[in-house]
């Protein structure tokens, strides 16, 4: 019997019945080796073009998609990023997280996202990231020596978003919170206000801590003593609860009222004028921090800081990834400074 000739390509047998493509398929098709397969699914792999069209046309051919949980298996490696990231009902953090997811992805990650209610939750979301075998881990939330150390036992590359750890021993990317504050501060006395609230946030915020204190030492500098604080969740109810707080507990009325973000400064705008008939800021100037896309609408124009946020996400991401890729690098902290956005909500001249 007449043997095949020797150029003429072996037929690939037809798959079975329900059963889904796998790489070894594809390589049988495309004539290749299952490594080859592998690198044209590989972002930056060293492979010809030609040979990753061939590949990927017969990946196409047979409905082949590559599994990411067996691939994890075999490079050790789950493309996973987990971030910690509060609850609290805040307009900032939408957009942050928005931005972290979108850099994430164009690195071939994912982003595992873990909420808290409260930053003092963490130890029991931290028992979820544990099980998942994140890559590595961006928190925009408090931990303490005890926890960061755990993550050093475990291996997992830690970054923090808009906070420092004293100690400077984790990687840590920020907005400048105390140029912010005394920007704000120096403008506000400049202006001739000389009666301050503070709204500050959670207790066991280190943003908001680090915000109230800032501006209290500045103000402090100019020989000015706070004449009352208050504290909500970050919520825009909790800002207009806690000017409520302000105007009842105050003998004399602020007349410039400092928040810890925008969402809270926006719900102090609107009680004022509201419940209080206060003009804003003919009567009251209120300032914030972060540059939430609310803190732009026409009815606010809000005066605040306004982070980077595109920039802080891609440095935290890029901090995480090449400590993922390299875990002994040193930790290091980057620092932006904010970007003074002169709104309608207060008094600067």
């Amino acid at each position: 019997m007449a043997g095949r000739p020797r150029n003429e390509k072996k037929p690939v047998e037809p798959l079975q019945a329900g059963r889904g493509a796998t790489s070894y398929d594809v390589a049988r098709l495309a004539q290749v080796s299952q490594s080859t397969v592998s690198r044209a699914f590989t972002d930056g792999a060293s492979i010809s073009e030609d040979l990753r069209r061939r590949v990927l046309k017969a990946a196409q051919t047979l409905g082949y998609q590559p599994n990411a949980i067996a691939r994890s298996l075999i490079t050790r490696r789950s493309n996973l990023v987990g971030l910690l990231i509060g609850a609290s009902t805040n307009l900032y953090y939408p957009e942050v997280l928005f931005e972290l997811s979108l850099r994430i992805s164009e690195r071939g990650s994912r982003v595992l996202l873990f909420a808290l209610n409260a930053e003092s939750d963490i130890d029991t979301v931290l028992e979820q990231v544990w099980r998942y075998r994140v890559d590595g881990v961006i928190a925009a939330a408090r931990l303490n020596g005890d926890q960061v150390a755990d993550f050093k036992t475990r291996g997992v590359p830690l970054v923090f978003y808009n906070r420092v750890l004293p100690e400077g021993a984790v990687s840590s990317v920020t907005v400048d919170h105390a140029e912010g504050e005394r920007r704000l501060v120096d403008r506000l006395v400049a202006a001739g206000h000389r009666r301050f609230g503070i709204v500050g946030g959670p207790e066991d915020s280190a943003v908001s801590v680090e915000r109230m204190r800032s501006a209290m030492d500045r103000l402090r500098h100019h020989g000015i003593e706070v004449l009352g604080t208050a504290r909500g969740d970050y919520s825009y109810q909790s800002g207009a609860d806690a000017f409520d707080a302000l105007r009842r507990d105050l003998d004399t009325p602020p007349d410039a009222v400092i928040c810890a973000n925008d969402t809270m400064a926006i719900g102090v705008m609107d009680c004022a004028r509201i419940r209080h008939g206060l003009m804003v800021p003919g009567n009251l100037s209120v300032v914030g921090f972060d540059g939430a896309g609310a803190s732009r609408w026409m009815s606010y124009e809000l005066t605040t800081i306004r982070q980077p946020v595109r920039r802080m996400a891609e440095a935290a991401i890029s901090m995480l990834l090449e400590r993922v890729e390299t875990p002994d690098l040193e930790a290091e902290t980057r620092m932006f400074s904010g970007e003074l956005i002169e709104g309608r909500s207060a008094r600067l001249t």
